[in-house]
């Protein structure tokens, strides 16, 4: 499910117009990406956590060049 379809089966299930179960997702994704940016964990019981992670570097390649 991609955000459109999400905003779609949102605004169905509410009963609100698409342009606002628009701005509701919106505003989700970007209250949980500058919570996540600050440190911080945010969890939704029974859907999941987001947090950053460090992770170790590793060495690209390009498929073309090999």
């Amino acid at each position: 499910m991609n955000k459109e379809e999400l905003v779609q089966e949102l605004a169905k299930k509410t009963n609100i117009s698409q342009k606002k179960a628009a701005e509701v997702v919106t505003s989700l994704v970007e209250s949980i990406q500058t919570a996540v940016s600050k440190g911080k964990k945010v969890t939704l019981v029974g859907f999941g956590t987001f947090e950053a992670r460090k992770r170790a570097a590793r060495t690209g390649r390009n498929p073309q060049t090999g």
